[in-house]
């Protein structure tokens, strides 16, 4: 981990949570000694808490930006290995905190993300000692456990109670709601996300007339759930976002020691030694305990 390039991405400004929260993710992988940091897009993706394309989405704008350069690297038997991440720490301004019609990096060269697709490079500078071949793969691989899928019973019985939750006389074509369901399912939004939007909706509705409160049916059939369950993930990724953005800048008070370490509560502590933003050692020459 290196503090400097974690206050660098807490201070960053004009990116989108989302991708605030990639930036300092990568900036905990950066090692001060050796400027390296490298870990594999699956490791990153499951620290971010978010799919892979999600991830490569948000990396391709810090790149725009000028905030991050991606090397390919090969694994030394011909295939590929995980990218390696160069960390433009004399940069601080994201898309939104940049003035209108600014110029871009005359260097446009691509680099090749682990899906093998091209994104662009922003700068067309090179990493020190970089040779284009590294002979050891990212040994910190997180593999997602294969999910079984869930029995028919259940997933009756998380329909039925979705539907239980829409406003009961605007109920209609349960049968066709069941199969919007399922098709929303096979879409892997969870349950859960779908109930929340049933009863945003319903909470929403609940002041309207009843002849402005869509049939269950049509509802689900013109996907307007989509709209709520987009909405969840926003807020989700908001929440993410500053509890990043806040562990950063405390990891940074531990590390620099700061008088500012007394006001670190203890569950503070713990969470910061769950997501290795700071050592058992930095914590106790902080005098600070968990």
């Amino acid at each position: 981990m290196s503090g400097l390039a974690l206050i660098w991405a807490a201070n960053v400004k004009g990116l989108k949570p989302a991708a605030k929260i990639v930036l300092i993710q990568l900036a905990d992988f950066h090692n001060k000694e050796t400027g390296q940091c490298n870990p594999s897009a699956q490791r990153l993706a499951d620290e971010c808490e978010m799919g892979r394309a999600t991830l490569f989405r948000h990396m391709t704008t810090l790149e725009e930006c000028g905030l991050v350069t991606r090397h390919a690297r090969g694994d030394g038997d011909g295939g590929r290995g995980s990218n390696q991440y160069e960390l433009h720490l004399d940069n601080t301004l994201g898309p939104s905190a940049r003035p209108k019609g600014g110029a871009s990096d005359p260097n446009g060269e691509t680099s090749q993300d682990e899906t093998g697709g091209n994104v662009p490079k922003m700068r067309g500078k090179s990493l020190k000692g970089e040779t284009g071949v590294v002979s050891n793969r990212d040994s910190n691989l997180t593999i997602e456990p294969v999910k079984e899928p869930p029995s028919r019973r259940r997933e009756a019985g998380e329909a039925e109670k979705i539907l239980e939750a829409y406003p009961p006389d605007r109920l209609r074509g349960k049968a066709a709601c069941f199969a919007q369901i399922e098709e929303a399912a096979k879409e892997r939004i969870r349950p859960k996300e779908l109930l929340q939007a049933v009863q945003a909706y319903a909470s929403d509705s609940a002041g309207f007339t009843r002849s402005k409160v869509c049939f269950s049916d049509n509802w689900f059939q013109s996907r307007r759930w989509q709209a709520y369950v987009e909405k969840q993930a926003e807020d989700r990724e908001t929440a993410a976002a500053l509890q990043a953005d806040h562990h950063a800048r405390l990891a940074c008070w531990i590390s620099d020691r700061s008088s500012m370490c007394r006001h670190i509560t203890a569950p503070q502590v713990t969470a910061l030694l769950v997501s290795k933003l700071v050592t058992q050692a930095q914590i106790q020459a902080a005098g600070l305990r968990a």
